[in-house]
């Protein structure tokens, strides 16, 4: 910074949104998750899957679609 001072952390890692705030500002914006995908998000908390792991079981439920 010009200051001189270190930025906060949260300038430095970006900002995580879960899946709550994800719904509420979705809502807003007529945008619903649908049944099967709920599901999955809630299997991910259940199994204690880590953001890595969450990216790559989306990653191969998708690929198989294309």
């Amino acid at each position: 910074m010009k200051n001189g001072r270190t930025p906060p952390k949260t300038l430095k890692a970006g900002l995580v949104l879960g899946l709550s705030g994800f719904a509420k500002i979705s809502a807003v914006e007529g945008v619903r998750l649908k049944a099967s995908s709920a599901k999955m998000f809630a299997k991910f908390e259940k199994d204690g899957l880590s953001p890595q792991q969450r990216r790559k079981a989306i990653q191969e439920k998708h690929a198989k679609k294309a």
